[in-house]
């Protein structure tokens, strides 16, 4: 499967932020409340015409940088393998901070399409720490497995500084050519704040991958984003009830992105 076999037209994801999942320290939900929450949101998402929608652990603050208990992969699984039974929306995992052996492992086993990785190669330093990529270990499990699931990776992600300050364009080619992404994700340096159009500029004109938004989208920028890149991922305030990042997701915000996207 490539990119635009999955994705015939640039790709709006919404995400399906999740709250705290068994065994997270703010975790007060049952694996039913968490499941009935998730798939109420792919169906606001697929309600407002995305095309894909990506489940994420973000409510397990704070965050470990990557080997996952196995209660919080087998939460993910079950989740994720509900979504993708559910909606007929193109379904992605992200499971922070770093956990991208894992991502992949619930996404084959659900049936879902692609992952998000953070940190696919390189070195970083984090708010978790020290943080290295696994794009060898990722690509060997993907084989192992005989797996169709497509690796988007984050080219000098958000929340992170690159500890060989590398030129991102340089960053995304060594991505892009020597990392096995499917798709480079560009970012600004946080959450809400969203990368400059210089810098995914340059990351475009560096690589022959899709180049998706990864942090920033708003409704007043979706749609010079959306011009400028090959796709969107989309969770910020402005898509929340109540502007609650990490909260439950507004539909009608969604649709008037896909409209401004897709007049």
């Amino acid at each position: 499967m490539k990119f635009g076999q999955l994705f015939p037209e640039k790709p709006i994801i919404g995400m399906i932020h999740m709250p705290p999942l068994p065994g997270a320290p703010g975790s007060e939900m049952t694996m039913k409340q968490l499941t009935e929450f998730a798939l109420s949101e792919a169906d606001r998402l697929e309600g407002a015409g995305l095309d894909a929608c990506m489940v994420e652990n973000v409510g397990d603050v704070p965050l470990l940088k990557g080997d996952l208990p196995p209660y919080t992969v087998a939460a993910m699984a079950a989740v994720t393998k509900e979504v993708v039974a559910r909606t007929k929306m193109k379904v992605g995992v992200n499971m922070l901070r770093n956990a991208c052996e894992e991502a992949l492992s619930v996404a084959h086993v659900a049936g879902a399409h692609f992952i998000r990785c953070n940190i696919l190669i390189g070195a970083y330093a984090t708010d978790q720490g020290i943080i290295e990529g696994c794009a060898a270990k990722v690509a060997r499990l993907k084989k192992e497995l005989g797996s169709g699931v497509l690796v988007f990776g984050d080219v000098h992600v958000k929340h992170a500084y690159p500890i060989f300050n590398v030129e991102i364009e340089y960053a995304a080619q060594d991505l892009a050519e020597r990392g096995g992404a499917d798709a480079v994700i560009v970012s600004g340096p946080r959450s809400p704040v969203p990368p400059s159009f210089e810098r995914v500029k340059k990351v475009r004109d560096a690589i022959d991958k899709p180049v998706l938004i990864g942090s920033g989208i708003s409704l007043a920028n979706v749609g010079q984003f959306y011009r400028k890149s090959d796709g969107l991922i989309i969770g910020e305030p402005d898509f929340k009830i109540g502007g609650v990042w990490g909260g439950p997701s507004d539909g009608k915000a969604y649709q008037r992105a896909v409209r401004t996207c897709r007049p």
